[in-house]
C-alpha cells in the first residue's frame, strides 16, 4: 500500500512567509499582544528581571507569556521555557525570545501584587464590552439557603473583606505555585484553586457593583 511520503529531513526548503503570517488574525495571542500593550506596566508596579551581562527582558513580553500560559494551564515556569522554543504562538506573542525558567519563576515571584492589579483590569475590560454581567448569580451548591439567610445578605464592608479575604488567598496560591514549580500534578491542583478563588472574586464584585448602583436605603 502506498502512503503519503514526509519531507526528507536533509531537504533543503525556503519558506516564502513571515512569522505574523503564521499566526490567524482571530488568534487569541493576538488579543494578548493587544490588552499588554494597552496597560501602564511601570505604574501597576511591575519590576525588571534582570540578566547577567545582557540587557533584562521587557516586563510586557514576561506578562504576555505569564498569560498565555494561564491561559493555557501551563503555569510552571519549565513548561513556558519549553513552549519558548517550539510553539508557534509564544514565538510569536514573545518575539522569538527565549527566557529561561528561572528568569520566568522570578517574574511571577517578584510580581504578585501588579498581577492582580492586571487581572483586576482584565475584568473591568470584560466588563465595560458587556462580556461579563452582574445581574445573575448560580449557587454552586445543591444546599441552598432561603433567600433572606444571614449568609445571603449583603452590605459593602462584608463584600470589601471578602475580596480581600480572596487577594490574601490567590497571592498564597501564587507562592505555592512558585515552590509547586516542577511537579505537574500539584501545579495543576494550585491551578483550580486559582480558578474557583476568582469566580468567588467575579461573584462578590457583581454584588459590590449591585450595591454601589443601588440609591435605596
Amino acid at each position: 500500500m502506498e502512503y503519503q511520503q514526509g519531507q526528507d529531513w536533509e531537504q533543503l526548503s525556503l519558506y516564502a512567509t513571515c512569522l505574523d503570517d503564521m499566526i490567524p488574525g482571530e488568534n487569541s495571542v493576538r488579543l494578548i499582544d493587544q490588552f499588554v500593550n494597552l496597560l501602564d506596566l511601570s505604574k501597576m508596579g511591575f519590576q525588571t528581571i534582570a540578566t547577567q551581562g545582557r540587557p533584562p527582558y521587557d516586563p510586557a513580553d514576561l506578562l504576555k507569556l505569564f498569560i498565555y500560559g494561564y491561559m493555557n494551564r501551563m503555569r510552571s515556569s519549565r513548561r513556558l521555557e519549553k513552549e519558548a522554543y517550539r510553539n508557534i504562538e509564544v514565538i510569536w506573542l514573545i518575539k522569538n525570545l527565549k527566557p529561561d525558567h528561572n528568569t520566568i519563576a522570578r517574574f511571577r515571584k517578584e510580581n504578585p501584587k501588579a498581577i492582580r492589579k492586571v487581572f483586576r483590569q482584565s475584568v473591568a475590560i470584560t466588563r465595560n464590552f458587556n462580556l461579563i454581567g452582574g445581574n445573575l448569580i448560580a449557587g454552586d451548591s445543591t444546599k441552598l439557603r432561603a433567600q433572606n439567610s444571614k449568609k445571603n445578605n449583603y452590605n459593602k464592608k462584608k463584600i470589601k473583606r471578602h475580596l480581600e479575604y480572596i487577594d490574601k488567598k490567590l497571592e498564597e496560591h501564587n507562592q505555592q505555585l512558585a515552590t509547586a514549580d516542577g511537579d505537574q500534578k500539584k501545579t495543576e491542583e494550585i491551578e483550580d484553586q486559582i480558578k474557583a478563588r476568582k469566580q468567588q472574586k467575579n461573584k462578590y464584585k457583581a454584588i459590590q457593583k449591585q450595591l454601589d448602583e443601588d440609591t435605596s436605603s
